[in-house]
């Protein structure tokens, strides 16, 4: 299949996601808004997700994904008894980490919760509870990235695509039947306390899903007693490094947390509400092309087929940069009218949304750099190198936490997400450099002028959605067909203009597009 094929299929599929998720946000904040009980929710549902992306995602499919595939080539039995012996560990390991999370958890939420929920007396407690019943979704999920992995490397990514789906209609779901409670303290708990079911129920109707499929594409893992076998050691050779570069950028997220708790009531909901918009590109476009190159260089490094490695990841380069540069310089400009248009009202304020609006703009500067990380990094774990990535994630960590000492008792909210994004700037420096280094890709000359066109194009569009902002202010707050026409405006005049520089500038032309939908053999 193609870069673009398969990016189009991942992209596509997290892309409905990603609505559902965006209706879901929308609702939690009319529902929940930026109150105490917003702050709890969040925090209940940060803390399995930030170790679900330390043990799972991230870590694990990257270390298990090369292994598994060169198995396959041995044939399909040798693969499957590695992942039955990495299941018979890897169950174990969650329940035990959970039970004591579960335990710790009074400590933990005590630690990280904003002051102004530790003066509720009332609140901390049903924020400890929300957190408990949130847990079991690290383990429903941490199995369901074990069967997403070996789907992913039978080609087979709809399924994993698509699972995402069923968190946010299990969501969506607790959050209406919340709306119809009206409003009030009482009435945000209860709502809280069901978004909290619906997120452990949620991963096991993931975890079965992916299974229906992988049993579909005729896999089967049977549930075996631990064993350590030779392939499980080598998993936890390259595991571990993987799990402490996971751990440096989870190790970010609970400094966020720390400072998070120093800010005002609402600080965990504006970033959580601003991070929606910053992750509808990156999960569109880099998640899908981080999860479409990986089995694709493992590939062609096994073969020695260098030159096609180098086109696959020059590729994919210039597709990160063609989709996230114009997103980013949309949203920095006119982030706030889209959270006004879309989170104000009920629970959330307009000033709430102003709020989030600026986090937004600060978030999006990192946008191409946090793709571009998702890019690069798969080109040293097709080579089994786990270990670079770690030091190019804490050289960016002490940046950023350099950056939010600096900056967060000056700008609040804000900091934390213009130190996120110069923190993630600086590891894509780091990698690129180390790759070229190695001598693993260079970009080539041809590419890297067609970027600078890109950014060219991206600050017209910018420029014309700047000038439009001040008319078009008062739609934002106006009737629904007052904020649809805005919307619509600034989306049309902003894909118009793109459009029209790339092509005078040459950046979109047939050859670019029949080059990108070049079959990988």
């Amino acid at each position: 299949m193609s870069l673009l094929k398969n990016v189009g299929t991942i992209g596509g599929l997290t892309a409905v996601s990603r609505v559902f998720g965006f209706v879901r946000d929308i609702l939690v904040a009319r529902v929940l808004g930026a109150t105490p009980m917003g702050d709890a929710w969040q925090l209940a549902f940060m803390l399995p997700n930030i170790f679900r992306r330390l043990f799972a995602e991230g870590a694990f499919a990257s270390a298990f994904v090369p292994l598994f595939n060169r198995r396959m080539v041995e044939g399909q039995s040798e693969a499957q008894r590695f992942a039955e012996s990495v299941l018979s560990l890897l169950l174990p390991i969650l329940i035990v980490f959970g039970g004591l999370a579960m335990v710790a958890m009074p400590w933990v939420v005590a630690y990280f919760a904003p002051d102004g929920l530790e003066s509720d007396p009332e609140a901390l407690p049903i924020a400890v509870m929300m957190a408990r019943i949130t847990f079991p979704y690290l383990l429903f999920m941490s199995l369901a990235t074990l069967v997403a992995a070996v789907l992913n490397s039978l080609s087979r990514f709809a399924a994993a695509a698509a699972a995402p789906v069923l968190l946010n209609l299990c969501l969506i779901a607790a959050l209406l039947y919340g709306a119809s409670l009206g409003e009030g303290v009482m009435a945000r708990r209860e709502s809280a306390f069901w978004q909290s079911v619906a997120l452990s129920a949620s991963g096991l109707l993931q975890l079965v899903w992916l299974a229906f499929w992988m049993h579909r594409a005729g896999f089967r893992i049977r549930l075996l007693l631990p064993r350590v076998s030779p392939g499980v050691k080598e998993l936890g050779v390259l595991i571990v490094p993987a799990v402490f570069g996971a751990g440096i950028y989870q190790i970010s997220r609970f400094v966020d947390l720390f400072f998070l708790s120093t800010l005002e009531v609402g600080s965990y909901t504006y970033l959580a509400m601003a991070d929606r918009w910053n992750q509808l590109p990156l999960g569109i476009i880099g998640i899908a092309l981080g999860t479409a190159i990986l089995p694709a260089l493992s590939r062609y490094l096994s073969r020695e087929e260098n030159d096609e490695a180098q086109r696959l990841q020059s590729n994919a380069i210039e597709l990160a940069m063609l989709l996230t540069v114009p997103a980013a310089a949309a949203l920095f400009v006119s982030g706030s009218a889209f959270t006004r248009v879309f989170f104000a009202g009920g629970a959330f304020s307009v000033e709430d949304a102003l709020i989030t609006g600026t986090v937004v703009s600060g978030l999006v500067i990192g946008l191409p750099a946090y793709v571009l990380i998702k890019v690069l990094t798969p080109n040293f774990f097709a080579r089994k190198d786990t270990r670079t990535p770690v030091f190019t994630a804490a050289a960016s960590l002490v940046v950023t936490v350099g950056l939010n000492i600096l900056l967060v008792p000056r700008l609040g909210v804000l900091a934390l997400a213009v130190a996120g994004s110069i923190g993630a700037w600086c590891n894509v420096m780091l990698l690129y450099a180390i790759l070229v280094r190695r001598g693993y890709f260079r970009l080539p000359s041809r590419i890297a002028g067609r970027i600078v066109r890109i950014f060219i194009a991206a600050l017209a569009m910018a420029l014309a959605l700047w000038a439009l902002m001040g008319p078009l202010d008062p739609w934002f707050d106006g009737t629904i067909l007052q904020r649809a026409g805005g919307i619509a405006a600034v989306t049309l005049t902003g894909t118009a203009v793109y459009g029209i520089a790339a092509i005078l500038l040459g950046v979109l032309d047939r050859a670019t597009i029949a080059r990108l939908l070049r079959r990988q053999t």
